[in-house]
């Protein structure tokens, strides 16, 4: 099945809300940087918020960085989106697995610790700008919402999941995301919130065959609701070979000079994706001499 998105408008446009399935994409991440149990729940959960957030863009040229710096053993957890829902992410310390939490859940707040979640976004017309707020238990759907409601004041509910098989690979990932506009009605608002109790875990109501309209449909019960759109994710990167060597090519002179002399080759691995890049000493050479010209 491969992973796409919803997204949707209720109770006369003051509810808008995204549902997500995005499977696929958290394996690719996870089989590229051969992430442990823990550290794949926490990466899947925060690409999968990531493309979430990528459905809020207007123009195929923005796109949307989320960032996680907590003090936790993965420390922290870096992912990016585009209007066209191509995610990527990678976590800085990839083989992190704790025992289960006290709910026999992988513990992704203890992995992920105490710390802030920064949240830049690069849209077309009013330029590149980031907003801060603390963790509030690691957990990251949770952290998100929090965000959402206290940083850009739309209050928002959020659930981010990952299932993790006994091979370590992810089996089910995905979640769904919220917002509320000033005009909700009070009435409005507790039916979201009873909804939202009854619903089972979002990565094992996907594990059991949910698609993300079936998953709006519950969390959306009892309001006037309208799809939109249907847009298809995936884990993609934006490096490529080219750029690779114009990152080599920029460092400095001397280094360079010096990478030359010892006839080593070039290598630029992509943080984002693990994509390893390599080099000959007369490719640098050219690529050297034809900046200088």
């Amino acid at each position: 099945m491969s992973d796409y998105m919803v997204r949707a408008i209720a109770a006369g446009g003051n509810v808008r809300a995204f549902a997500a399935r995005t499977t696929g994409a958290v394996e690719e991440a996870r089989r590229r940087h051969d992430t442990w149990p823990t550290a794949t729940a926490a990466l899947g959960r925060a690409l999968t918020g990531t493309l979430l957030l990528s459905a809020t863009l207007k123009d195929r040229n923005e796109s949307v960085t989320l960032r996680v710096e907590g003090d936790g053993p993965l420390g922290g957890i870096t992912c990016d989106a585009d209007e066209q829902g191509n995610g990527r992410g990678y976590v800085r310390n990839p083989h992190v697995d704790l025992a289960l939490n006290a709910q026999g859940k992988l513990d992704v707040g203890g992995a992920v610790g105490k710390g802030y979640l920064h949240v830049t976004r690069q849209l077309a017309l009013e330029g590149t700008y980031t907003g801060t707020s603390e963790l509030i238990s690691g957990e990251l759907g949770e952290d998100l919402a929090y965000y959402l409601t206290k940083s850009e004041q739309t209050p928002s509910a959020v659930a981010l999941g990952v299932r993790v098989g006994p091979n370590g690979s992810a089996v089910a990932a995905g979640g769904y995301m919220i917002q509320l506009l000033p005009a909700t009605s009070e009435a409005e608002r507790e039916q979201l919130e009873a909804n939202i109790r009854a619903m089972t875990a979002v990565s094992l109501a996907l594990e059991e065959g949910m698609t993300p309209e079936q998953i709006l449909g519950s969390v959306l019960a009892g309001l006037d609701y309208k799809i939109l759109e249907k847009r298809e994710l995936r884990f993609a990167c934006r490096c490529s070979r080219e750029r690779a060597l114009g990152a080599l090519i920029s460092l400095p002179q001397e280094d360079l000079e010096a990478m030359i002399a010892e006839g080593k080759d070039g290598e630029l691995t992509c943080q984002f994706c693990g994509e390893v890049y390599q080099f000959t000493i007369p490719e640098l050479m050219a690529e050297r001499q034809r900046k200088n010209e």
